[in-house]
């Protein structure tokens, strides 16, 4: 056994660095990835994806939250369009209900039932359950009153065709422009009284379908070309267009484009699987996050499938070309959990549950290291929901570059952002349709504005992806069978934007931000006995740090014999930092001395001889000040190997590289 110090081997730490540049095959098996990126896309999922929250069942309607809101649902038909839900299975045009159906009379209370209590049918989730699981308990929905069903003085079309430039495309040549919901609040007021100050919300749902979830699907999904459209599919009229225009794009079939788009006003088709997200807009006062994915030039969405308040209001089995199931059982019927911005917001988390740090205060106190826990779950013991580094400091404070989003699709917009956030995504719970388990690295405004030029939209969380390449997925084939790519835009491109940790996982494990001089670190990842996910997590200023000094050891194991196969063995790292003096008024987060006891370290290993192979498995490894952590290093010999071998492991301290050790362990016959 022999430790060298680490100015006495230039040639080894060369040989060390080269490593990472040309790694060599292995010749016989290693471990895997301690942490491997696995994306599920929507379209592959099923209910048998579904997680529950380990002796926790928020759906449970036997828990009464802090806050209980009160919702009316009430229920409208058309003499155009009857409840979907009261024909017989499969037997609409859209192929629906997919169960067996219900009297038009019992329909208010179906609908009622089926957003607010767990059964076989809506798989035991409700429109509770994920507000509840949101805040802990904060906040949930109890009381949800069916009213109806009533038959509305105007047809279907004369409200559905009243928006996205569709109000020309009538049966009998009139312009409409009709608002549903005066209608329905005349019939449920004519009927009950007024009796809208006993609700926090008016539930409107309405027979037939929200178009958001039929245009594609029912249109150039099914539909070569607008000229394509059969007559059963087209305006009633045989003599006006089979089409009519839609948001997006130029055509859809006029049977999807008659009816009417989910608003925020909580107006909802019976294929509605977005309640939950209408409620944050209604109650909370969050706005969208989404773009337009389907208009040149593409912007790429701001938080895609991770927040509720973006596309993850499309979570679910089948993803979002299965929106159109009647009930709304498949797309949208799982959303997303809410990100650690919006959560703060709506006080469903306190300050003291997120660790909040000073950029200018990281280059006073140095790294901070830190656990969080899937967002999911409460934080477990001495671990935080989140972790965020305000950008503070003098005017900008956003110092990102500015990049013109007509030519840069993957442009974050104006760069007016207040901070990044650092949180946990673990598949359970609501998050089960998220695509992957992970480290939810974005950054995010204080207060909603647009992302600025050509197609802009409102944009106060921008992820940032871990793999922002195309990912190079179909997103539809055409009836003819050629396929349509998943655009730029579109919001599954961040499907595998997590970070992960160790090597070789298929994601990143670190993120630098140059201009605004921060270094983010996913240093190893935990799962206690109930299997929930945790991550140890560091962020380090890159202006160094003031009136510290760095000091560690390097062991190697004592020498061991060759055999062939893979060997195990332990190097130690021993941080030697003398302890930090109290700094309370320096981070947000106040007293924060526990978390700037810890080094980030970064390690390389290499093997000198014949036939050997050598491997880690993380480069980055934590150590508290006056402990030590093992280093596992994996070595094999090959067949024809020679019977000696020098196996070399280099670490650096991140928060000052010139500190640094060489640690070489023998090989022996």
């Amino acid at each position: 056994m022999k430790t060298l110090p680490f100015f006495q081997m230039p040639a080894i730490l060369i040989l060390a660095v080269a490593f990472f540049a040309c790694q060599r095959d292995a010749r016989v098996e290693m471990p895997g990835a301690i942490d491997p990126q696995i994306v599920q896309d929507q379209d592959d999922m099923t209910w048998d994806d579904y997680r529950p929250i380990p002796g926790k069942n928020w759906a449970n309607p036997s828990l009464v939250p802090e806050r209980e809101f009160r919702i009316a649902l009430i229920a409208v038909d058309f003499d155009d369009q009857p409840f979907v839900m009261t024909k017989p299975k499969h037997s609409d045009l859209f192929g629906n209900p997919q169960i067996d159906p219900v009297s038009r009379e019992e329909i208010p209370q179906f609908y009622s039932d089926f957003f607010l209590k767990p059964s076989e049918v809506n798989n035991h989730q409700t429109i509770n359950g994920y507000w509840m699981e949101q805040s802990r308990g904060r906040f949930g929905v109890t009381v949800l009153n069916p009213y109806g069903p009533y038959r509305m003085p105007r047809k279907l079309w004369q409200y559905g065709l009243s928006e996205w430039g569709q109000n020309a495309y009538t049966p009998d040549g009139s312009i409409v422009n009709y608002r549903m919901e005066p209608d329905v609040d005349a019939l449920w007021k004519a009927d009950v009284g007024d009796v809208r100050d006993q609700y926090d919300a008016i539930l409107r749902i309405y027979a037939g379908y929200d178009e958001t979830g039929v245009w594609q699907e029912f249109g150039e999904m099914k539909f070569q070309t607008k000229d394509d459209i059969p007559p059963e599919w087209g305006n009633p009229n045989p003599d006006k267009p089979r089409w009519a225009p839609t948001r997006y794009v130029e055509w859809t079939s006029w049977k999807a484009a008659q009816m009417q788009w989910g608003l925020s006003s909580m107006r909802q088709g019976e294929n509605s699987g977005t309640i939950t997200h209408e409620i944050a807009h209604l109650e909370f006062r969050i706005g969208d996050n989404n773009n337009n994915p389907y208009v040149e030039p593409y912007r790429r969405v701001g938080s895609g499938t991770w927040d509720m308040m973006d596309r993850g209001c499309f979570n679910g089995p089948g993803g979002p070309h299965m929106r159109w199931v009647v009930p709304p059982i498949a797309g949208a019927a799982m959303p997303a959990g809410l990100m650690v911005r919006n959560r703060l917001k709506v006080g469903f988390l306190d300050d003291e549950d997120v660790l909040t740090l000073s950029r200018d205060g990281l280059a006073e106190t140095g790294t901070v290291v830190a656990h969080v826990t899937a967002r999911a779950v409460e934080p477990l013991p001495g671990s935080y929901a989140g972790l965020i580094v305000r950008l503070d400091g003098e005017e900008p404070h956003d110092r990102t570059p500015p990049t013109d989003p007509a030519t840069d699709p993957l442009s974050p917009g104006v760069p007016t952002y207040n901070f990044y956030s650092m949180e946990v995504v673990q598949r359970i719970g609501y998050d089960s349709f998220c695509p992957d388990n992970g480290v939810l690295l974005a950054m995010n405004k204080d207060e909603e504005g647009q992302s600025g030029g050509p197609n802009s939209f409102n944009l106060f969380n921008w992820v940032i992806d871990a793999n922002p390449g195309d990912m190079n997925m179909i997103d539809f084939k055409r009836p003819d069978g050629t396929p349509v790519m998943r655009t730029i835009a579109d919001y599954r491109q961040l499907n595998n934007a997590l970070f992960h940790a160790g090597l070789n996982s298929g994601s990143k494990y670190e993120y630098v931000d140059e201009p605004n001089r921060l270094h983010f670190y996913i240093i190893d990842l935990h799962r206690n006995t109930d299997g929930i996910l945790s991550y140890t997590l560091a962020v380090r200023s890159l202006d160094g740090e003031k009136n510290r000094h760095r000091d560690f050891t390097l062991s190697p194991p004592d020498a061991i014999n060759a055999r062939e196969g893979v060997q195990k063995v332990l190097f130690r790292l021993q941080n030697n930092d003398p302890g930090v003096d109290a700094c309370p008024d320096i981070h947000p987060s106040g007293e924060v001395n526990k978390y700037l006891n810890n080094d980030v370290y970064r390690l390389a290993v290499n093997s000198m001889g014949e036939g050997w192979d050598v491997q880690i498995l993380n480069e980055l490894v934590s150590v508290e000040t006056g402990k030590e952590a093992e280093i596992p290093v994996y070595v094999s010999k090959g067949k024809d190997a020679s019977g000696t071998a020098d196996i070399i492991l280099v670490a650096v301290s991140e928060s000052d590289p010139a500190v640094r050790q060489v640690a070489v362990l023998e090989i022996t016959e």
